[in-house]
């Protein structure tokens, strides 16, 4: 029995001894050859594996997978048989992987083994397939998008976008689940380089399928830059994205069909919704009108994330409607309503003092400027 480190630690690895700031930490993946199912048992492992072997050690609980080679039967993720032996080489479990750089594995001395020139790839900052057998899983072509927006100066191998091209073009990418295209496309948007992804996935075709927003249209990349350099959170920047669809309802479809979580996808449609009211925000009757729609007295978070985006899309600082919400949420309704003597003014009542808590902060008058959102589609 041998034990080997494989994939992304080995990579991230190497990644940080040649300079890139790749964080530590993630899960340490581990090969084991030449080992059967009761022997690992005997050893003291549990198995937890449904599709094929593999085992959590006892102590530190980390995974442990025999080594095995895998053929195609279906389409899709899981159209796969998996076979383990203890004469399945390392090479031959590496092979399986999808990518060069992905395809190293690392001795407890710290030896390398790249029988595929992982390293060479690393070192040329190029994603290049391991074998043809990258076209028989479709998510592929996500990682490697992802990758792109993980690591900003890589390069996708020619011969690798022609793969993941014939792979959209056969339909081989319409087997992808919605729950793997979202964690993929969602840690890409959360990257330092998303454009990266988008323009992998537009080269390839499979952008079209998943996103209704042109990819070259400048407003959105320029937009999405300044999310990313503002530091803006991966709901923010995809709700951002979607901002440039045509209407919310094909924003919030656009969300869901990629099983963003709920919350998203409503952050998505009401922003668009908003957009028009953030455009003309500019007295206490329009202001009141944004916050009201925004629902910013149930949900004040929300409305604080969309006064970011507000401030990366339109360039301009949205401080007096933060004060604003501030302002409208400090109104005690419940001692306005108290000196009410008929209950049927109570809401009328309410809305006037918070229409009176905000008068201080604003000018009453329709000279908003120009604040047109232009660029979208």
């Amino acid at each position: 029995m041998k034990i080997y480190t494989v994939g992304g630690y080995v990579r991230d690895k190497l990644l940080r001894e040649a300079g890139y700031d790749v964080p530590f930490g993630g899960d340490r993946d581990w090969v084991v050859v030449g080992a059967t199912p009761k022997e690992m048992l005997d050893r003291g492992f549990t198995a937890v594996g449904a599709d094929f072997p593999v085992f959590l050690h006892p102590k530190t609980h980390e995974e442990y997978a025999l080594a095995r080679t895998e053929r195609k039967t279906a389409r899709g993720y899981h159209g796969f048989v998996f076979h383990t032996d203890p004469d399945v080489t390392l090479e031959e479990d590496l092979k399986r992987r999808d990518l060069t750089i992905n395809a190293m594995a690392m001795t407890d001395e710290g030896q390398i083994i790249d029988p595929y020139g992982g390293m060479i790839d690393l070192r040329n900052h190029i994603l290049r397939h391991v074998s043809e057998a990258f076209c028989e899983d479709p998510v592929r072509i996500l990682r490697v998008a992802r990758f792109c927006a993980k690591f900003g100066d890589f390069q996708i191998a020619e011969e690798t976008m022609n793969l993941m091209t014939l792979m959209v073009q056969n339909g081989e990418a319409d087997a992808l689940v919605p729950e793997r295209i979202w964690s993929e496309i969602s840690r890409g948007v959360a990257s330092r380089h998303p454009l990266n992804m988008i323009d992998a996935l537009a080269r390839c075709g499979l952008w079209a399928k998943l996103f209704p927003v042109d990819p070259k249209n400048p407003v959105m990349r320029e937009t999405l830059s300044k999310a990313v350099a503002a530091g803006l959170s991966l709901d923010a920047r995809f709700a951002l994205m979607t901002s440039f669809c045509n209407t919310p309802e094909e924003a919030q479809h656009t969300a869901a069909s990629l099983r963003a979580p709920v919350a998203l996808q409503q952050l998505c449609g009401c922003f668009l919704t908003l957009l028009p009211l953030f455009e003309k925000a500019a007295d206490t009757q329009s202001i009141a009108s944004l916050l009201e729609r925004g629902d910013v007295l149930r949900r004040p978070e929300r409305m604080s994330v969309m006064f970011r985006m507000w401030e990366t899309l339109s360039q301009k600082p949205a401080s007096n409607l933060k004060k604003a919400a501030e302002l409208w949420r400090s109104v005690d309704a419940g001692a306005v309503a108290k000196a009410q003597s008929d209950p049927r003014r109570i809401p009328m009542a309410v809305r006037t003092a918070r229409l009176e808590a905000l008068r201080p902060l604003f000018t009453i008058s329709e000279k908003t400027g120009d604040q047109s959102h232009d660029g979208r589609q």
